[in-house]
């Protein structure tokens, strides 16, 4: 488990010479990440050379819960998050039904909070390309900062930014129980 930074690219090689989530990783085998964030947004990433585990967690039809923490500018009215709840329609078609939520000061005690920006939690069970942001963008919230909290059972936890741990037995099994469920 990975916390990204800012600024890393998602993927193992990068022809520029950009950073790379590969380079925070130090260990001899071949790893690939299980999923994307953008270069720009932070969070739990997964690399793993398991590649059942990886299509089990990434591949839609198995509907893997993703949590994230999302900063935008305004506040949203009520309406607003019942429309981005619903379903948001974009350029690539209409975003299944995600939970959405205002996040409490005392949840993001540790983050910044600017004025005239809202901290809000997204939990879904689909992942477009940069769906998040484009959602928000769609009904006039850009966001600010975005950061995946939390994979499935597994969560970010205190665990620091460019840092990476290896996962327990238990959160293994917990990980692979809750695949088998869906």
């Amino acid at each position: 488990m990975l916390h990204k930074p800012p600024g890393v690219i998602s993927t193992t090689h990068a022809p520029q010479g950009r950073p790379t989530v590969r380079d925070l990783v130090p260990v001899p085998e071949r790893v690939y990440p299980i999923g994307r964030l953008d270069a720009d947004s932070e969070g739990l990433l997964l690399l793993t050379d398991d590649g059942d585990l990886t299509y089990r967690l990434t591949h839609p039809r198995f509907g893997y819960e993703r949590e994230y923490w999302t900063l935008v500018e305004g506040d949203p009215f009520p309406a607003t998050l019942r429309h981005l709840r619903d379903g948001v329609i974009l350029d690539d078609g209409l975003t299944a039904p995600c939970q959405v939520e205002r996040l409490s000061p005392r949840e993001v005690r540790a983050l910044d909070w600017p004025p005239g920006t809202t901290w809000l939690r997204f939990i879904l069970w689909e992942g477009h390309k940069r769906q998040v942001q484009r959602m928000c963008q769609a009904v006039g919230h850009p966001v600010r900062r975005l950061i995946r909290v939390r994979m499935g059972p597994l969560h970010l936890g205190r665990l620091p930014a460019g840092t990476c741990c290896h996962l327990t037995r238990d959160e293994v099994r917990r990980l692979k129980e809750t695949m088998r469920k869906k």
